[in-house]
């Protein structure tokens, strides 16, 4: 047998000696060859000596990708990278970013001497930061100019034109003033584009008066100059002067773009301007410019915010080339306006044709599965935010809370909010609300403390969520002390929400004299609101005089709200009062009110079923009317009675009654809930009223008897039934 002696290792300076003896490609090739045999492939020293050879041979593209599969190249390397491509200047700025990028790291005054050495004339430098702009870098541009402005202190009017554009994208007015104020020092601050750029500026950041200040100082405005202003005024509110310059624009005979079009349609303020949005509309068919997709989803995004979901899906299919901006504008279309299956239907379309969604298309689905309280999809759709790493959107990231909370996954919620890095106040709005909702009333408080630590400034929402959080969990005292400390601490001028919550503290701790005291010394004139809170306090109490006192006021504020009669007849019916109760109804069909139809949802098995009352729709009828009558029997046995005196029914017999309420459609969606779901499943319904008490003494005796743990959304607020018992304590 032969045997052959194996080479021992070799160490750093025998590769470098090397590959500086190196002559030709192939001799690298050679030596990279035993590097990576050797095990030095993560030894930066060796690498660094490599690519800096190649670099020395010309082989850029062979650098390039040694450099691009280096686990962790520090500030050196980087410096070689870019002298070496110093012949390349795009290669070497491009090297340039990628260290801007790099966390922890920060260029030295080699970095850039050879950046320079790469970029010694303005024109490039202009170029440079023009193509960043063009593909969204904005702050990346801003750093470059930065560092020209530092290093070469040469820049002209068209540096500061570009820049200026980059700096109204990210909406940085006090940047943009510096900017202004250097195109005044070297003297080109009345050059045309100079002056565009700032009409843009001022116009995106709010202010339209100095927009149109300096829109006058250009001489002979161009195309771009009006398509700026008529932008500036339609952003901001001022439609009917954009509309006149548009009118200007098109008499001077000059001839429109698709910019102006899209800077004339009312996105941002639609509401009043229906006529306008068909009038854009029909001069775009007759200019042949609906075949642009910009204009195409621009009114498309006009009409789904007016509620014109006909016309908005009329253009969205006849557009011959769908976006992923109109595929958003069509979804966010149907989910603001209530139509969230159509919303996710429209998704999956775009699914099954391998659109990648962005994080507007996910925003708008989640918002949908919040309100639909689809939980299934919703974790389907957190699944595809996971794979497509939109997790650190801060938009989405909240829009996550929002559907987890809705859904009733509240710790879900809280599992997605600690997991932030960043925090908006939306977002701690969101899990605020979320605790209120689900009557977590300390939870919501302790959270509301940690927002003011961590220096988060609360906003009249975020007062309206614990104001609201306070009242469904009882903390009466707690909820002064924060509308005190709002007015007081923070500044706010209380709104009619603000003094509805209040009302509402009251009224549902039994304060009825006091909430209408509160109401009495409003320095605003009350309305539905605070009634309304007043009368459902009367309602939990059982207080005809007051519940009267407010009827009386909501029946002039809002004659046709049947709700109102619905619930004084309850509370006159809980009174025995039942004359009373007859004439309301009376009232109610003689002006032919009609009170909202109740229905219920539950999802299983990623299918949603809608239940109504006395339900005779569903295929597994019978099944769930025997599972129905099986509950009702153990229910009675453990000591339940139907709750039948404040149901308004007083005219039907007492057996009626009972089978009447036995089929209210929560009850119906429970008992379906038991038949499919796995033993000792949680079961989750949605109600699109408030549940009513006897259904509330229901599922809490269901919960008990069969273990389960069940979830109820009514239009109030969120109730977990647990062995027997609801987490709002009866109190609702």
């Amino acid at each position: 047998m032969i045997c052959r002696a194996i080479s021992p290792p070799r160490d750093r300076n025998f590769f470098l000696s090397l590959i500086k003896q190196a002559t030709t490609i192939s001799h690298l090739d050679q030596t990279h060859a035993q590097i990576i045999h050797n095990n030095l492939v993560t030894d930066n020293i060796t690498i660094t000596k490599l690519i800096q050879k190649l670099l020395d041979f010309k082989s850029h593209v062979r650098a390039k990708l040694l450099f691009s599969n280096t686990d962790s190249p520090d500030l050196f390397l980087y410096n070689v990278l870019i002298k070496g491509l110093r012949n390349s200047p795009f290669d070497s700025l491009c090297m340039y970013r990628s260290l801007l990028q790099k966390h922890g790291f920060e260029p030295d005054n080699f970095t850039y001497s050879f950046v320079i050495a790469a970029l010694s004339d303005t024109v490039l430098w202009n170029t440079i930061i023009s193509g960043l702009v063009k593909t969204c870098c904005f702050d990346e541009s801003l750093q470059v100019f930065r560092d020209m402005v530092k290093r070469t202190k040469s820049f002209d009017s068209t540096t500061l034109a570009v820049v200026l554009s980059s700096i109204a994208e990210l909406l940085e007015m006090k940047t943009g003033m510096m900017v202004q104020a250097l195109a005044l020092k070297i003297g080109c601050h009345s050059h045309d584009h100079v002056l565009t750029c700032l009409v843009s500026l001022y116009s995106k950041c709010g202010d339209i008066f100095t927009a149109r200040l300096l829109f006058n100082l250009i001489g002979k405005p161009d195309l771009v100059a009006y398509n700026a202003m008529i932008s500036g005024y339609s952003c901001n509110g001022e439609t009917e002067l954009s509309v006149q310059l548009f009118q200007e624009l098109l008499l001077s005979g000059c001839k429109v773009s698709s910019s102006t079009i899209v800077g004339l349609i009312p996105v941002f303020y639609p509401f009043g301007y229906l006529d306008l949005t068909r009038s854009i509309h029909g001069f775009c068919v007759k200019s042949n410019f609906l075949l642009n997709s910009s204009i195409s989803t621009a009114l498309t995004t006009v009409y789904s915010r007016l509620n014109e979901l006909e016309l908005a899906r009329k253009l969205f299919d006849e557009s011959p080339e769908k976006t992923l901006a109109s595929w958003n504008a069509m979804i966010s279309g149907y989910a603001q306006n209530g139509q969230t299956e159509t919303a996710i239907s429209l998704f999956h379309e775009m699914q099954n044709l391998n659109i990648q969604p962005n994080p507007v298309t996910v925003t708008s689905i989640l918002s949908a599965c919040a309100q639909l309280g689809a939980l299934g999809l919703g974790k389907w759709v957190h699944d595809l935010i996971k794979k497509e790493c939109f997790e650190s959107n801060i938009y989405v990231s909240t829009a996550l809370i929002d559907m987890y909370t809705k859904c009733g996954s509240i710790d879900e919620a809280r599992t997605v909010f600690n997991s932030l890095q960043e925090k908006n106040v939306v977002t701690w709005n969101s899990m605020i609300s979320g605790y209120g909702l689900h009557g977590y009333g300390h939870e919501a408080l302790k959270l509301f403390d940690e927002m003011l630590l961590s220096g988060i400034s609360p906003t009249g929402v975020t007062f309206v969520s614990i104001l609201y959080a306070c009242s469904h969990a009882g903390l009466v005292k707690e909820g002064e002390r924060i509308f005190h400390s709002m007015v007081s601490d923070h500044g706010f001028e209380p709104n009619s929400e603000h003094y509805a919550c209040m009302v509402d503290i009251l009224g549902r701790a039994g304060k009825l004299e006091e909430a209408v005291e509160f109401i009495n010394k409003m320095p605003i004139k009350p309305g539905p609101a605070e009634w309304g809170a007043l009368l459902g306090g009367c309602m939990v109490h059982k207080n005809s005089n007051l519940a009267r006192l407010a009827s009386d006021q909501l029946f002039e504020l809002d004659p046709e709200n049947v709700g109102y009669r619905v619930l004084l007849s309850n509370i006159y019916s809980n009174n025995q009062n039942y004359d009373r109760a007859a004439s309301l109804r009376q009232v109610v069909r003689r002006k032919n009110l009609v009170k909202t139809p109740g229905c219920t949802l539950i999802e299983v098995n990623g299918q949603q079923h809608v239940f109504t009352s006395s339900d005779r729709a569903h295929p597994q009828l019978k099944g769930i009317y025997a599972m129905l009558e099986k509950l009702m029997g153990k229910m009675k046995d453990a000591g339940y009675l139907a709750e039948t005196v404040t149901t308004a029914l007083h005219d039907v017999e007492e057996e009626e009654k009972e089978i009447m309420l036995s089929v209210h459609s929560e009850k119906l969606a429970i008992a379906f809930g038991l038949m499919m779901s796995e033993e000792g499943g949680e079961i989750r319904i949605i109600k699109n009223l408030r549940v009513c008490l006897d259904c509330h003494n229901f599922t809490k005796f269901v919960s008990g008897i069969t273990e389960r743990v069940i979830i109820v959304r009514d239009a109030n607020r969120f109730h977990r039934f647990e062995n027997g018992a609801c987490s709002c304590g009866d109190y609702w």
